[in-house]
């Protein structure tokens, strides 16, 4: 099957974790794991490949409210390191895992819409 630019909005697809091409099928298997095969449309995902992309803009997506957030709450109201350890972590935790598998559909739907496997392969 030849890839298609996406059908739907990708934003849209990757929050949903929904098949980029048809919009209807799940996204993934497991936590992070993409189908081989869309069980909607039959669309073919081993083609494409996100890497670690997806990864890296979560780190910064999430990594700059809590670096900055913790820096002020340090400078303004200076509590104990304990409390710091009790409250970043956690928060920078849970927002990447929050954060990671609409980010990775993403990043997939817009590889897909691109068509950045055609040009990896040289079709």
């Amino acid at each position: 099957m030849e890839i298609q630019p996406a059908r739907i909005d990708p934003i849209r697809a990757g929050l949903l974790c929904r098949c980029p091409n048809c919009g209807r099928g799940p996204l993934y298997e497991g936590f992070l794991k993409v189908v081989d095969r869309c069980r909607a449309c039959g669309f073919d995902f081993t083609r494409l490949n996100t890497g670690d992309g997806a990864a890296v803009f979560i780190i910064q997506i999430v990594g700059f409210p809590v670096v900055f957030g913790a820096l002020a709450v340090e400078i303004a109201l200076a509590p104990p390191m304990w409390l710091h350890l009790l409250v970043w972590p956690p928060l920078a935790v849970i927002g990447s895992l929050a954060l990671m598998r609409p980010g990775k559909g993403v990043m997939i739907a817009l590889q897909m819409r691109n068509r950045a496997a055609e040009a990896r392969n040289g079709d």
